[in-house]
């Protein structure tokens, strides 16, 4: 059976319905239902939390892979409701990439090509590009996983070029005091 509704457009007993009966559709998706709390006019607050926590119980580990696939809708359910400063926004940037990292790490994932972050999104609504699959590292990959503990691959040419012009400077100055 298929759902053939949106989730954005379902009220909060549809939810707890098709969240119980998650089985029986196939066209049931996790991050389309974490998405779409977000989204839901139809929901106040409160209903989004309470949805959100019903969904929890049978789609947790679903929720927490949701930091590497998307984590903007990541945070925007996690901490919905909450007025979060610019440092606290930060903190938790800060806390998801360390949580990436680790669950990379854990599932001994080597590629970074995730979700959102394999797909060109430059910002502009009208770029043509929008949308399209990519492959990171390339010019059109807007966005990265990036880790403090990630080595730079241009350092070691850049720092191989400056040894070598640094060589040839002191030939260079070793000259210059020799013809004096």
């Amino acid at each position: 059976m298929e759902i053939g509704k949106k989730f954005n457009t379902l009220s909060l007993e549809e939810y707890l319905f098709y969240i119980d009966n998650h089985k029986k559709y196939s066209d049931f998706n996790t991050l389309g239902l974490y998405r779409s709390i977000s989204e839901n006019d139809k929901l106040n607050l409160e209903e989004k939390i309470q949805v959100r926590d019903y969904a929890h119980k049978l789609f947790r580990k679903s929720f927490d892979f949701l930091q590497l696939k998307d984590p903007v809708t990541f945070m925007e359910v996690q901490y919905l409701g909450e007025q979060l400063t610019v440092g606290d926004r930060n903190g938790i940037w800060d806390d998801l990439r360390k949580a990436q990292k680790k669950i990379l790490d854990d599932k001994k994932i080597r590629h970074r090509n995730f979700g959102t972050y394999s797909k060109h999104d430059c910002g502009r609504d009208n770029c043509l590009w929008n949308g399209v699959m990519i492959r990171q590292g390339t010019p059109f990959a807007w966005t990265s996983i990036y880790f403090d503990c990630d080595k730079d691959k241009w350092s070691g040419q850049i720092k191989s070029e400056k040894r070598k012009s640094d060589r040839k400077n002191e030939k260079h100055l070793i000259n210059k005091e020799l013809d004096l």
